[in-house]
């Protein structure tokens, strides 16, 4: 985007033209509290590391024309969470809870600091009979821990270090798809040296002040893992009321392993007490059931499990089914044809429950016609049936199913079915006027279905029209004895249609009946626009429509429109079958037509109001906040000036903008200077400019601009400017930047490239970088010194640009020179680019310096000389190489007026990095008299 101005000193409008100025947003995390350490982790994240129990105010910074919604302050306590910031959305304090970012422009903040107790396992490759670790054997010791940040581990044998390459029997790696940090020491083919104490040491670098952990294991010739067995059956049956007293032994293990006891589903039972490897669950009941599982641990292989399924006798829901002739099809009882009766119970153990059948109080004796068979296919398990084979008048009577563990402390269940003449399979209907239910929302509603038949069974309600859908009650199925489904606070989404239907059990076993019932809820209307500004040139029409997005009923039944609260004539009906919105014509905007308007809605239920703000005011500025170095001090006076700038939005809604009322007002004091700022027709886009004269030093100024047409004032927009002292002080003899403060000395990254410039130093780098790329610290050497650089990893792509821009500076000399330290270490190093942007007629980047390749693990020193014409910028550009191993650092740059040094080498200066070895000599190069060639052609 090309913007062109004319900059003029005084205090006059400065217009510009152009394409627009419309920006993406950006968001920026700072941070204020405890943080002890400031990393950016990658890309797109920052990580804050902070003590686990202190407070950490983060607060989110966005740019972008328009300016977007700011994001609110968010205080977030450990432990540790992520919170993913969006420019609209609100995050309450201290709430752990994560939101997902729309879009790249979401920065995200990792909050974490924490070191877990380490835990080390030991496990072999080849176990024998009995599971020790004799010679010949290859043991793995595994040590995982959770930390943030990632943990560097250290082992030890006994107390020497053990590393990777020192012992041709010691392997030390870190396996792949493993939970946490984890670190294996590979010990191969055992041998006598190998049996000692092995300690595992995590360490996050004394970060926040955490101390280091360490856990120790002792391996020896016994060592071996856990092993079990049980002192009752794996399936232990007991009556309710008993004590239950389980005993889980060792049997193998060393080092002694450790014994817990758990149960599934759920916690241990109120009252069990599991102490060492006995478990004791005193007057045991019904709800204690459950699989209870005996687990020995020791670090050692896998642990021991062994599992006791503990069965409390009990019995509950005894229900019946009458079958008619199954194989004649018959639905009904009839003499001549089979007939039979099920019983059944749920119980625990289901298989040890017994049924006996009476007649008419007396045992049911066994013939050719009456026949007890007991677990039917068709039937639940360990159902028992008795079978009336060529029904007799003889055999109507009262039949009682009894159901019993025998020998056990649990009542009996009975169920009692009645047979004869009168015995009929049911029927079921809706009450007449009772198929549609219509009730308002809020309400109660009574469902109903009527059964009739002997016996009559229990009605099974559940949803038709929606699929998967639950009852209110939160169950797919609901059973109701007396056939009514009640409803308590009906709303909106209840509405649809409900099925009854005859339960198969405590009735007839036949094809269940079945009827429906339409619940119709209603509710008040919904409509858009709930509120609308509208804006119009004076003297254009305005069509004003309110439509009904649902209800019930879904149609208008009224719409009333009122003027400033003042009743409107009805506008003219609209048929029924477009009977979803009303509308207002207004023939032309004018001053007097303009104002509020509210059209309220009816559908014999509710109401709802749209609103409507009918003018022809201008819409309010839009101010630019991204201008580069907007304030400019006069030292002599001690006042500054601020160059203000701004868009118009949407400026061809209305009539053209013919000029601007400034308002300037000092804070803390009530008077202000007001100015005209007349402009022509202002574009969608463009940027205007004003520049603020005779502010006094330090003082902050709220600024109010309100835009006239030929309608009179628009919206007014404001905002608070503050004192800043320049960047591009004039004086440029000592402004280097050590990018040792966050601002970065005001550089910023640039919008409209791949990824960003990040700021590091040997502490909050990644422990887990690319090797053999990236300085290992700044130029000072020290772990605290910062620098930038490009991180190339995935992911980056071969020819993605990160570009770093300075301040504005306004050029006050002729020839400039930027020094600065580079460090280009890697195989896959791609270019580091310095470009000059010149702003004295648009934005134009011109290369000023480049550089390709590999250049070894040093610093070194590079001076650029630069003319530009006017008003500049310079630009750090790094390009993304073939590879990963592609790394870029900048450091301590440094902006003068005047010419670089004369005499210069390539590189053309070397600094010697801790532990990087002797440096390469350098070779002599024609870079000095090059230099000096081309600041001739300059001239």
């Amino acid at each position: 985007m090309e913007v062109t101005c004319l900059l003029l000193l005084a205090l006059i409008p400065l217009h510009c033209r152009g394409q627009g100025v419309y920006a993406p947003a950006q968001a920026q995390i700072v941070h204020a509290g405890q943080a002890c350490v400031v990393k950016e982790d990658n890309i797109s994240e920052r990580v804050y590391t902070i003590r686990e129990g202190d407070t950490l105010v983060l607060q989110c910074l966005v740019t972008g024309h328009p300016r977007p919604q700011a994001c609110s302050e968010v205080k977030a306590t450990l432990p540790a969470f992520r919170l993913v910031f969006v420019s609209d959305v609100t995050i309450r304090d201290g709430s752990p809870d994560a939101r997902e970012a729309a879009g790249p422009s979401s920065p995200e903040a990792a909050l974490a600091i924490y070191l877990d107790e380490p835990v080390l396992t030991v496990h072999q490759t080849v176990s024998d009979v009995r599971g020790n670790f004799y010679q010949e054997k290859t043991v793995f010791l595994r040590c995982t821990v959770n930390s943030n940040p990632p943990a560097r581990f250290i082992w030890k044998r006994g107390s020497d270090t053990l590393s990777h390459s020192q012992d041709n029997g010691v392997d030390i790696y870190e396996p792949l798809y493993t939970q946490g940090e984890t670190k294996v020491l590979k010990l191969k083919n055992l041998r006598p040296q190998d049996y000692a104490s092995y300690t595992c040491q995590v360490s996050v670098r004394n970060v926040c002040g955490i101390p280091d952990k360490a856990i120790t294991f002792r391996l020896t010739n016994t060592t071996a893992p856990p092993a079990l067995k049980l002192s009752v059956n794996e399936t232990l049956v007991v009556n309710p009321g008993e004590n239950v007293t389980v005993q889980c032994l060792l049997t193998g293990g060393d080092p002694l392993p450790q014994l817990q006891w758990s149960h599934g589903p759920g916690p241990l039972p109120l009252g069990a007490l599991a102490q060492g490897g006995i478990l004791s669950i005193p007057s045991v009941q019904a709800p204690d059931s459950g699989y209870y599982n005996c687990t020995a641990t020791n670090n050692v292989g896998n642990p021991a499990k062994k599992t006791v399924n503990l069965l409390v006798r009990s019995m509950k829901n005894a229900t019946f089914q009458i079958t008619p002739d199954v194989i004649k099809e018959s639905e009904n009882i009839q003499l001549g044809q089979d007939l039979k009766l099920s019983c059944h119970v749920d119980a625990v153990p289901q298989e040890k429950v017994t049924y006996q059948w009476f007649k008419n109080g007396k045992p049911a004796r066994m013939s050719k016609r009456l026949l007890v068979t007991r677990n039917d296919p068709e039937l639940p398990a360990v159902t028992s049936s008795l079978e009336l084979i060529d029904l007799h008048f003889s055999d109507y009577g009262t039949y009682l199913c009894v159901a019993s563990f025998p020998g056990a402390p649990v009542p009996d269940l009975s169920v009692e079915v009645n047979i004869s003449s009168e015995t009929v399979p049911p029927t079921i209907s809706v009450p007449k006027g009772r198929a549609v239910v219509t009730v308002r929302e809020g309400s109660p509603a009574e469902l109903q279905c009527e059964v009739r038949g002997k016996p009559r069974p229990p009605v099974l309600w559940s949803r038709v029209d929606k699929e998967a859908a639950l009852l209110p009650s939160g169950l797919p199925l609901e059973e109701t004895p007396d056939g009514k489904l009640r409803l308590e606070r009906v709303n909106r989404d209840m509405s649809g249609t409900y099925r009854c239907q005859t339960a198969r059990y405590n009735g007839f076993n036949v094809r269940p009946r079945e009827a429906q019932v339409q619940l119709n809820v209603q509710f008040p209307p919904e409509v858009e626009p709930s509120s609308q500004d509208v804006r119009q040139a004076l003297g254009r029409p305005v069509l004003l429509r309110c439509s009904l997005l649902r209800g019930s009923p879904q149609r208008i039944a009224s719409a009333v429109w009122r003027f400033k609260g003042q009743l409107l004539p009805p506008p003219p009906a609209i048929p029924v079958e477009t009977s979803d919105h009303s509308e207002l014509r207004l023939d032309a905007v004018t001053r007097d037509s303009s104002g509020s308007y509210e059209c309220s809605v009816s559908n014999d239920v509710g109401s709802a109001v749209c609103l409507f703000q009918v003018s022809a005011k201008a819409y309010s500025p839009e101010f630019y906040f991204d201008t580069p170095n907007p304030t400019r001090s006069h030292k002599l006076s001690k006042n500054y000036s601020y160059v203000l700038q701004w868009t118009q939005r949407e400026p061809d809604a209305v009539d053209p903008v013919l000029n601007y009322r400034l308002s300037v007002r000092q804070l803390n004091q009530h008077s202000a200077m007001v100015k005209a700022i007349p402009v022509r027709r202002v574009e969608k886009g463009q940027l205007l400019e004003y520049i603020l004269t005779d502010l006094r030093v330090p003082h902050s100024y709220e600024i109010r601009l309100t835009p006239y047409t030929t309608f009179g004032a628009g919206d007014m927009a404001s905002r608070i400017i503050h004192y800043t002292e320049p960047i591009n002080s004039p004086n440029l003899s000592d402004n280097t930047c050590h990018f040792e403060d966050e601002k970065i000395c005001g550089y910023t990254q640039d919008l409209t490239d791949n990824f960003d410039w990040t700021r590091q130093n040997a502490l909050t780098q990644n422990p887990k970088r690319s090797p053999n790329t990236g300085p290992p610290t700044d130029i000072s050497g020290t772990p605290e010194g910062y620098y930038m650089f490009i991180e190339t990893s995935r992911p980056r792509e071969l020819g993605d640009r990160a570009r770093l821009v300075s301040p504005l500076y306004n050029a006050s000399a002729k020839f400039y020179c930027v020094s600065f330290f580079y460090h280009m270490y890697g195989k896959h190093i791609g270019s580091l680019n310095l470009l000059v942007r010149s702003r004295s007629k648009g934005a134009l980047d011109t290369h000023a310096w480049s550089l390709s390749g590999n250049k070894g693990n040093a610093w070194q020193q590079a001076h650029v000389p630069i003319n530009p014409s006017g008003p500049f910028q310079i630009i750090f550009e790094g390009v993304r190489g073939s590879g990963y191993l592609g790394d870029i650092a900048i450091d301590d740059v440094t902006l003068k007026k005047g010419e670089c040094p004369r005499k210069q080498m390539d590189p053309n200066k070397v600094v010697v990095m801790p532990g990087s070895g002797v440096p390469r000599q350098p070779h002599p190069q024609l870079w000095g008299p090059v230099a000096i060639f081309l600041l001739a052609l300059q001239r």
